[in-house]
């Protein structure tokens, strides 16, 4: 039996992904580094949205007896372990002050979980429709 996600939760995780992600992408549009610093930051935080998100769907998929197979479930924990490994370089190599890699660093765990977040509750709207 599927339960509808209330208002404010859905609107919270929404709110926390939109601000998650407009604020690290205003961090480096003001950042003082080389554009392919700036690109290497931001394909991280897409890189780690896209692994986050399989990674949420293939657990959920997996508990509805929905087949996924090991390698993609495997894929999906790897890829959003490495996104997190690839800041944590970048940011330890890089001369920020310790607030901006600390801002970087919560704006992007921030983004990651509010994606989660959306996922599940959007799967779970769509499975309390189809369930009522």
């Amino acid at each position: 039996m599927y339960h509808k996600p209330s208002n404010a939760f859905i609107g919270a995780s929404w709110t926390a992904l939109i601000i998650g992600f407009v604020s690290y992408n205003i961090g480096l549009w003001n950042a003082q580094m080389a554009l392919n610093e700036k690109g290497y930051y931001f394909t991280i935080l897409l890189f780690g949205l896209f692994a986050a998100i399989s990674v949420q769907k293939s657990v959920r998929d997996r508990l509805e007896g929905i087949a996924v197979t090991n390698i993609y479930y495997g894929l999906s924990w790897a890829c959003t372990l490495i996104s997190i490994l690839l800041l944590t370089i970048g940011l330890w190599n890089v001369t920020l002050t310790l607030s901006e890699k600390g801002f970087y660093a919560m704006s992007f765990l921030l983004t990651l979980f509010a994606a989660i977040a959306v996922q599940k509750n959007t799967r779970d709207v769509i499975n309390f429709e189809k369930q009522a």
